[in-house]
């Protein structure tokens, strides 16, 4: 092909050039000679590389869970299964590397001298990255509680004091997937004709298409019926979250559901804009910024996630912290008095009252004063958040839980590529083990160089 922005001079002209005395003499570059190396992949990083930090980390998790559901053993028949532990190292580092697309990380394992070093020869594919990212939502869960575990065994995470912040994520599924209860099920009747004539076509004529391509595209079919169903049985759910709803035009809009993504729900997200979205929570301990906890709704607001989050603590850790910092969403006064009985004393802003419509002139009344009708918990949480103290105190919410948001964010926290409320969980638990990962590795250095 000719190079027609950046012309060559002609052949002869650079002969010319070279046989004249005065020419300098160069080396040109010969991009057909051929190579041999002799590389090992142990040589190919420094003895400091993160890929090294993440290999040693996996290697002292307890992964025995993933090989006690491997069938391939020895002395039986089988292809052998691939490491779980390469797998997990794998999507660590590239959590930590902001790689989201389980085909670019197969790509990059054949690449990037980082990935191929924790590959380690071993062949990976994408469709086996893809399934072992989403497959084990408990068993991520339950590597978060053992390695947060280990950091409160070394004191490195006290679980004092815990900010919780809820973070929208865009889900997948598009606002046109939307559809109300009529029109699912005209959806729902076209995918069973579908699915009934495509299998109708392979009994007919199995010839007619190759069997890989006829049983791919009933397998479309038969997944598209499935998720009409299920979105047709999350309409009751969005129905009673539309009539939970404070706004009076949020009770009066219709149902809908996304036959994309059934458990997706229109969310107001950062910008302003309403998209399909997931919301999930993650608790921080402020004295470390160790994520101790994981949750994913499908509830665009933020009241009444503080209760399943500290009971979530109690669960793992077999305790609650004293105190508890939220922004102003959180906090409702059913939640205030459990957690208040429970020992744990919640920190978040008080709304604000609003200007009397009728006297506007009217000073307002002032908010930390406790009112008439407020139970103990909710006069005393008042009345804190009136102090400087409790003010002062509030601060760390932000250097914690929104600084945790906008880390996740950075390293594609940006839309799920995975859809349902339990793969969604399962990639946010891919980050909180990443982000503990390199901040237990930062806080053990500082123990380390301490005095």
């Amino acid at each position: 092909m000719t190079n027609t922005l950046f012309p060559l001079p002609p052949a002869d002209a650079s002969r010319d050039v070279q046989a004249s005395p005065s020419a300098p003499r160069v080396e040109r570059p010969n991009r057909a000679q051929l190579e041999l190396r002799s590389v090992d992949l142990d040589g190919l990083l420094p003895a400091d590389h993160r890929a090294r930090l993440v290999w040693e980390f996996v290697e002292g998790l307890d992964l025995s869970p993933l090989y006690a559901a491997i069938r391939a053993v020895e002395g039986g028949a089988g292809r052998p299964a691939i490491d779980p532990a390469i797998l997990t190292a794998l999507w660590l580092y590239a959590t930590i590397d902001g790689v989201g697309s389980a085909r670019a990380l197969d790509r990059l394992c054949d690449h990037h001298d980082a990935y191929r070093w924790i590959a380690g020869g071993v062949s990976v594919n994408y469709h086996t990255l893809a399934d072992f990212r989403v497959a084990h939502g408990n068993i991520l869960d339950a590597l978060l509680t053992s390695s947060v575990a280990t950091l409160l065994s070394e004191g490195l995470v006290t679980l004092t004091r815990v900010a919780q912040d809820g973070v929208r994520v865009r889900a997948s599924a598009g606002a046109a997937s939307f559809r109300g209860r009529e029109r699912l099920h005209q959806c729902l009747a076209q995918a069973a004709a579908q699915v009934q004539a495509l299998r109708q076509e392979l009994d007919d004529d199995p010839a007619a298409t190759s069997r890989r391509q006829a049983a791919a595209r009933t397998r479309a079919a038969t997944e598209r019926q499935v998720r009409v169903k299920q979105a047709l049985e999350q309409l009751a759910a969005v129905e009673a979250q539309l009539q939970q709803a404070r706004d009076s035009s949020a009770r009066r809009r219709i149902a809908r559901a996304s036959v994309t993504d059934p458990e997706a729900r229109v969310m107001k997200m950062a910008d302003g804009g309403f998209r399909p979205a997931f919301n999930p929570h993650l608790a921080a301990d402020t004295g470390s910024q160790i994520i101790v906890g994981v949750a994913v709704t499908n509830v665009g607001s933020d009241l009444g996630q503080l209760p399943p989050m500290i009971e979530q603590l109690r669960r793992r850790f077999g305790r609650i912290p004293a105190e508890v910092l939220a922004d102003g969403n959180f906090p409702g006064h059913e939640a205030l008095d459990l957690l208040t009985a429970g020992g744990c004393v919640v920190y978040a802003p008080v709304p604000q009252p609003r200007q009397s419509k009728t006297t506007p002139a009217a000073p307002r009344r002032d908010p930390y004063l406790p009112r008439p009708d407020d139970s103990p918990a909710v006069a005393a949480w008042r009345q804190r958040m009136g102090t400087d103290a409790a003010k002062t105190l509030y601060k760390l919410r932000a250097a914690t839980a929104e600084c945790i948001n906008a880390i996740a964010r950075n390293r594609g926290l940006q839309q799920f590529r995975v859809r349902g409320l339990d793969k969604a969980r399962a990639v946010v638990l891919w980050f909180a083990l990443a982000h503990n990962l390199m901040r237990g590795l930062e806080l053990r250095r500082l123990a380390a160089a301490a005095p």
